[in-house]
């Protein structure tokens, strides 16, 4: 068997902060107790917020926490081919629709629904609604669109129940082999009108071509894990062991946000905090 290879990937849409640095030195952690190798990549694929600087800042701060990695940074803008070629396989298996609606008319949409039924509209996990437009809606020409999984299409292809192996545990506690209820999240977007991706589609892929052995990340992501799984039958991807852990949360019991603008690993260097105590704090010496 291969060693095992883990990765710290963070969106750098802004600076890095406490949740983050646990996170990667947690990962680095568990690559060195089982020998195995510890990857950084950049999950920039929304190339306005996530800026070269901010990129370039992002990888400075690893550097000062003392983080050490195999080869080079990954940087997910770099390689949109690949992920064209993954749309293109579920494009081909007939699985891939365009979305034409905006966010507004989604809006729009769902409160019309919940005023004729009087019940609410559902919503996946993170409590985003699920998208009321379908395969069905007429192309438009000239208009930006979404491209978007048949999820009901794409699960009756699946001959196999999907699951993952848990090592950490869910917000439920939900620790094992977890059984995946990707239905829950209705038809995700694949590729957006801005970028020719998503983050469900590119971090299966990266993972796949990176090698990646365990996918250590925090319990915010667990429940997506159930759409990764999906994407990965397939596109005929490997299935890591998954780990998630607990959230580094802030005084309000919130956990820490880069778009709340919490305070960041550069803000705590600027006060006179060393690398040293940062490590300590969270557990690690």
């Amino acid at each position: 068997m291969s060693a095992p290879v883990l990765r710290f990937a963070p969106s750098p849409n802004g600076h890095l902060h406490l949740g983050h640095a646990y996170s990667a030195l947690l990962n680095q952690h568990i690559a060195r107790e089982l020998g195995g190798r510890f990857l950084v990549r950049i999950e920039d694929i929304d190339t306005v917020r996530c800026t070269d600087k901010l990129c370039a800042d992002a990888l400075e701060d690893l550097e000062w926490l003392g983080l050490e990695w195999h080869g080079p940074v990954r940087r997910q803008s770099e390689h949109l081919s690949a992920y064209t070629a993954a749309l293109k396989k579920l494009e081909q298996k007939g699985l891939l629709y365009r979305g034409y609606l905006t966010r507004s008319e989604i809006k729009q949409a769902i409160a019309e629904k919940e005023l004729a039924t009087g019940t609410p509209w559902p919503r996946d996990p993170d409590g985003a609604p699920l998208y009321p437009g379908g395969s069905l809606e007429p192309a438009v020409t000239g208009r930006p669109f979404a491209l978007r999984l048949n999820m009901q299409k794409a699960l009756a292809q699946l001959a196999d129940l999907v699951f993952w192996p848990e090592t950490g545990v869910g917000p439920q506690g939900e620790t094992g082999d977890v059984p995946a209820v990707p239905s829950e999240w209705g038809d995700v977007i694949l590729a957006r009108k801005d970028t020719p991706t998503s983050y469900h589609l590119s971090v299966v892929v990266d993972d796949a071509l990176q090698g990646i052995t365990h996918v250590v990340r925090g319990q915010d992501l667990f429940y997506a894990t159930a759409v990764h799984r999906v994407l990965q039958q397939l596109l005929g991807l490997p299935c890591p062991t998954y780990q998630h852990h607990g959230l580094i949360l802030d005084d309000d019991g919130r956990k820490l946000s880069k778009s709340a603008r919490d305070t960041s690993l550069r803000e705590l260097r600027a006060d006179g905090m060393t690398a040293r105590q940062i490590r300590t704090r969270l557990g690690f010496s």
